[in-house]
């Protein structure tokens, strides 16, 4: 395999036929489940158990919210690229 070069494997964008199959599934149950997800997001005993409720329906509803990422003890990020040798 050439240095740095991605050979085999899926196509960027091709879906993965194992996660879709299973995503298909999991589909099937949402109207059966979704009403639950909002009832415990209503009526939960635990105001944790509404929370996380809340956010797996705003998850689904708009996506996940973008993560922030930062370097060691939440400084900014470095990223160091290696070419053999040398660092650049």
């Amino acid at each position: 395999m050439a240095k740095g070069v991605k050979t085999g494997g899926r196509t960027r964008g091709t879906p993965n036929k194992v996660t879709a199959d299973v995503k298909a599934i999991a589909q099937q149950y949402v109207p059966d489940i979704f009403p639950i997800l909002v009832s415990i997001a209503r009526n939960g005993e635990s105001e944790a158990a509404r929370v996380a409720a809340i956010k797996e329906i705003l998850d689904r509803a708009y996506g996940k919210s973008p993560q922030a990422v930062t370097g060691e003890s939440g400084g900014p990020l470095r990223i160091i690229l290696v070419n053999g040798d040398t660092a650049l």
